[in-house]
């Protein structure tokens, strides 16, 4: 049985999708209904750059979907490859968003306007500068917990993303963050600060939830015989009520992209479909469990090498 998954922020390129844009019509037109949608000319920036703009989070978001969709409908539409007949749909933060469209909860032109949205609301929720994430290399989920437990009078910080044995990212605010550095290193225990603007899936994003919670029902989601996984209980979404209300949680909450890939295990999936730039879910999995079997697909040879 097979997954089909879908990146988060930090896989784009300038250049992303280039090839599905050039050879197929269908990928010509969602392009175009994007920037009819968004009353903006995402698809020059995706194609184009420049990268410092393609890499704000109100512009990363919609880009990397916009990718990740046209690639799933090429892979459905000029390929004939049922990718309905996957066991679960889930994505990485903003991937959850790609997962829930392509799984057929949401329309196209919905999701790239909530994912503007979304992005300029994550990116607004604290001023520039003023916070940020470190990834945690080599540790573990429980060891990390106990750090950050034993020193919340010290400072303020919370896990953001557990993404495989090993690698774990933590959000807060700056001068949080410097004093959780100093004693990663008192502990001997590697990271590395990340080059994003804000510090995101924390409680620092409670603007951009409030924002979410107004959007997200304002919205007409649709029922689908697809089956989600959700990035907060890293468990099946069970109704509609349920995926919206987690959607909002999923601002300030944890990933849980570990957990969500074992219980996929777990449930008998044994085959792994990346869909969208990049590689990054792909080599988490492979840190996760070294058995199981994975395609990235990111171009059309990766496409017509795929077999399910």
């Amino acid at each position: 049985m097979f997954s089909v998954i879908f990146p988060g922020q930090g896989s784009q390129i300038v250049g992303m999708g280039k090839e599905f844009y050039d050879k197929f019509e269908l990928v010509k037109n969602l392009f175009k209904e994007a920037d009819e949608t968004l009353s903006f000319p995402l698809s020059k920036l995706i194609l184009e750059g420049p990268k410092e703009e393609l890499d704000l989070t109100a512009n990363t978001q919609p880009a990397i979907f916009l990718i990740s969709y046209s690639i799933f409908t090429v892979i459905k539409k000029e390929f004939n490859i049922d990718l309905n007949k996957a066991k679960f749909f889930a994505g990485h933060s903003l991937g959850e968003y790609s997962a829930l469209s392509c799984a057929g909860y949401l329309s196209f032109s919905d999701t790239i306007k909530i994912l503007r949205i979304r992005g300029d609301a994550m990116q607004n929720s604290v001023p520039k500068g003023q916070g940020g994430m470190v990834a945690v290399l080599g540790s573990t989920v429980e060891i990390v917990e106990k750090i950050l437990q034993d020193n919340e009078k010290n400072f303020k910080a919370q896990i953001a993303n557990d993404n495989s044995e090993g690698q774990i990212v933590i959000s807060g605010k700056t001068e949080d963050l410097d004093k959780l550095i100093t004693i990663l290193k008192e502990n001997s225990i590697k990271n590395i600060k990340l080059p994003v603007s804000a510090p995101f899936h924390c409680n620092l994003m409670s603007k951009a939830t409030d924002i979410m919670s107004v959007e997200l029902n304002k919205l007409n989601f649709l029922e689908s015989e697809n089956k989600l996984i959700s990035n907060v209980t890293a468990n099946q979404i069970s109704s509609i009520d349920e995926l919206k209300d987690l959607l909002i949680k999923q601002i300030e909450n944890r990933v849980r992209w570990r957990e969500s890939v074992i219980n996929m295990i777990n449930s008998d999936v044994n085959h792994f479909i990346e869909i969208g730039p990049g590689k990054v879910l792909s080599g988490l999995i492979k840190r996760i469990n070294r058995e199981v079997k994975i395609d990235t697909i990111n171009n059309q040879g990766d496409i017509e090498n795929l077999k399910i």
